[in-house]
């Protein structure tokens, strides 16, 4: 993945996460899920009080763009942290959304993990991909 993708996911991660609602965890994350067809699917997480209810951002973000038909994907960039501060610190998709991945996405996957300085004003990146962040998965294939 080239710097410019990355950073631009990034960015985008770091503004979904703006419309996170967290009144729960208080740990707001954003998603941004490009598509092979160069579309962005961003998403936040949805907390609810029955807590079993709740979203992660990158399930909103995927579950956004196959609701529309769309099953190819070339990246996807996530960022959290506590609400209203800056998302200074790594923050990986979850068990969950890293199988939900798992059923549309090759292990060779990037996953854009975002953050920013302590201010908010500098974006950093890491990126792993889906197969570093859940090894031997079980997947579609598993069920040919």
């Amino acid at each position: 993945m080239d710097e410019k993708t990355a950073e631009m996911l990034a960015e985008k991660a770091l503004k979904a996460r703006e419309s996170s609602y967290c009144p729960y965890s208080g740990f707001a994350v954003g998603a941004a899920l490009l598509a092979a067809d160069g579309r962005v699917y961003t998403g936040c997480n949805i907390e609810n009080a029955a807590f079993g209810p709740s979203v992660c951002a990158e399930r909103v973000a995927v579950f956004k763009a196959v609701s529309e038909g769309v099953r190819g994907f070339k990246a996807l960039a996530v960022a959290g942290g506590p609400a209203g501060k800056p998302a200074s610190s790594l923050c990986t998709p979850c068990g969950v959304c890293r199988q939900v991945l798992t059923e549309f996405c090759a292990p060779s996957f990037p996953v854009v993990c975002a953050f920013t300085d302590e201010e908010g004003a500098k974006t950093e990146w890491r990126i792993m991909s889906l197969g570093e962040l859940l090894p031997e998965s079980f997947g579609p294939g598993n069920l040919e």
